[in-house]
């Protein structure tokens, strides 16, 4: 967690974006704004609505619903649970972020671990405009 948490933790803590003499908490992204997630290298999406995160991934397409608690740090927010018994951190940063596989802009930056694992991601809020992909040539 202490890994995620550099990217969200107080003045003077890694790359933090803004006013570094600002300590106050992450307040771009409202408790009760629904919060999209896609990653890429292995393949995965959430949804994390309220104190729920919806995980899925191509081999579980109906996904697992993890209870998560929510800690709005300096530089963006971060998510923790349990997934099939391993921590799950999850920290949201805003920046721009592409998922590499399409034309769209996203503006949050998505950093997810489970357990040992570590996957990059990007976010966006319901409601976000964040383009249409490309069609594929034909």
């Amino acid at each position: 967690m202490a890994l995620l948490l550099a990217s969200c933790g107080q003045g003077g803590v890694g790359n933090v974006p803004g006013d570094t003499s600002d300590e106050s908490a992450y307040s771009g992204i409202a408790e009760g704004e629904v919060i999209n997630l896609t990653g890429t290298e292995p393949f995965w999406n959430a949804r994390i609505e309220g104190k729920t995160m919806l995980y899925r991934t191509p081999e579980n397409m109906d996904g697992l619903r993890v209870p998560v608690a929510r800690f709005a740090g300096r530089g963006g927010l971060a998510f923790n649970g349990m997934l099939d018994g391993r921590d799950l951190d999850l920290a949201i940063t805003p920046a721009q972020c592409s998922d590499g596989m399409s034309d769209r802009s996203y503006p949050y930056v998505a950093t997810l671990q489970i357990g040992r694992d570590l996957r990059e991601g990007c976010a966006w809020l319901e409601g976000d405009d964040i383009g249409e992909p490309q069609a594929a040539p034909r």
